[in-house]
């Protein structure tokens, strides 16, 4: 079954996840950045190095959100980012963003479903999308056009919340991810559950090795994973 933030709904995982972005998006820079003590910040810094060889012109950030990763990707000196995403709140406030820093002539940021895309195959030189995959409702649809809509060659590269393993950091990370962070994101973003829906979101996805099956099954190859921070995120990576 799947995950969802507000259980008692009938609407879609797609529709839910769409309101709860809606919802938080007036916060959400900012409990990103609070709840994460910043480190998100280096993370994205990190895996936008991987794409730093290819020199990529033209660059798709799927579940762009505010942007954030688009705007750390403009490290790459691209020609054009494209940001989509299925929030038009979330969007609103990118938008802004890009306005005010001046971005906006190099940053695009749309509304768009990341299970179909609305571009055509063999467009894009790279994909990046920073925790948004665990979000989708179809995980390898979104995948596959992910892999669709990228030029021969070209890479993925996905930023994503995993699951320490390790003694004690595992027991310290559940404790402050389960008990801690969905009160404070409750009370920051005035939303029930957006912040209880992260912690079981990132419980129920498919994370280190197994995501790269899932990868491979979608159509990437050379699939590399790295893990980050004694294991919060990583980093896939997948060419096609």
């Amino acid at each position: 079954m799947a995950v969802v933030p507000y259980k008692e709904k009938q609407a879609s995982k797609k529709e839910q996840v769409a309101e709860m972005f809606n919802n938080i998006s007036h916060k959400y820079d900012f409990l990103n950045h609070f709840l994460s003590l910043g480190i998100d910040i280096l993370w994205r810094k990190k895996a936008i190095k991987y794409l730093k060889k290819d020199k990529p012109e033209h660059i798709l950030d799927i579940a762009t959100g505010t942007g954030d990763f688009a705007i750390e990707a403009l490290a790459l000196n691209p020609k054009k980012i494209v940001g989509v995403d299925i929030s038009e709140g979330m969007l609103e406030v990118g938008r802004k963003k890009m306005q005010k820093r001046g971005y906006d002539g190099i940053i695009d940021l749309q509304m768009g479903d990341s299970e179909k895309l609305l571009f055509e195959d063999n467009t894009f030189d790279a994909v990046i999308v920073s925790f948004g995959v665990r979000n989708f409702e179809n995980l390898e649809k979104g995948l596959a056009d992910m892999n669709r809509v990228l030029k021969a060659g070209g890479k993925a590269v996905i930023l994503e919340f995993s699951k320490p393993t390790k003694f004690p950091f595992k027991q310290i990370y559940n404790f402050y991810f389960k008990a801690i962070l969905p009160k404070l994101g409750k009370l920051i973003s005035k939303d029930n559950a957006a912040y209880t829906y992260l912690p079981e979101s990132v419980e129920a996805f498919p994370d280190g090795p197994n995501f790269l099956k899932v990868l491979e099954k979608a159509g990437f190859k050379n699939t590399q994973w790295r893990s980050l921070t004694f294991g919060i995120s990583s980093i896939y990576i997948g060419q096609k």
